[in-house]
């Protein structure tokens, strides 16, 4: 489904074309993809970055996209990995104090929307490979097919729907109904994000066939 397309299915689907309603119906949408990335774990939107920690400086800045972590490393000139523990920002404070003490640091928690805090503080710029759940470019005017409109457009489109009807307040059981439509098919979407995030035909077999020959 693209923009023009899901546009449509929202004017038609509410039966409204008013002036102030269509000029919300990008908010919809971005509401909607973002209720999606929030209610499921899809690995199409997994991403590893490479960055730097700036010796003497306790904060790491996040990317413009982050939703949230899985994990942070930091990599030494051997190439290897050292995985930093999440904490909460009281216990950095409490584990490192004195902010005039520096070291390795294997500590790093959220300090704020823009970016992590790490203890000790670094004393040496060190390589980073942050491993997160980023938020794709929503589909708009000029960006008119992504990812979720390819693949998850009915979970799109009811998403939309809950989001536009909610505007118009709208009559309850209506709003049910779209409501049950969207969670039926995030449910299904939730499958694949676990099949493919998860399942290896070499590993685990091909579960239709591994079903068929157990029925036998």
């Amino acid at each position: 489904m693209n923009y023009s397309t899901l546009v449509q299915a929202i004017k038609d689907y509410t039966d409204n074309t008013e002036s102030t309603f269509v000029s919300n119906i990008d908010n919809f949408i971005g509401q909607a993809e973002r209720r999606i990335l929030l209610d499921v774990d899809l690995p199409v939107f997994h991403k590893n970055v490479s960055g730097t920690m700036a010796s003497s400086v306790t904060y790491l800045t996040k990317p413009t996209d982050f939703l949230t972590a899985f994990s942070l490393a930091i990599i030494d000139s051997d190439n290897v990995y050292t995985y930093l523990l999440p904490k909460d920002v009281s216990f950095m404070r409490e584990f490192s104090p004195d902010t005039d003490t520096t070291g390795v640091p294997r500590y790093y928690g959220h300090f704020s929307e823009d970016s992590f805090i790490l203890s000790p503080i670094p004393n040496a710029n060190f390589t980073t490979e942050l491993h997160y759940k980023y938020a794709p470019a929503q589909i708009s005017s000029s960006n008119t097919t992504t990812w979720i409109g390819d693949n998850a457009d009915t979970a799109l489109l009811y998403g939309c729907l809950i989001e536009a009807y909610t505007f118009m307040k709208g009559e309850a059981d209506l709003l049910g109904l779209y409501t049950a439509r969207y969670d039926s098919a995030l449910s299904s979407l939730r499958k694949l994000g676990e099949l493919d995030d998860r399942r290896d035909l070499y590993r685990n077999g091909n579960p239709f066939i591994m079903q068929q020959a157990a029925s036998k």
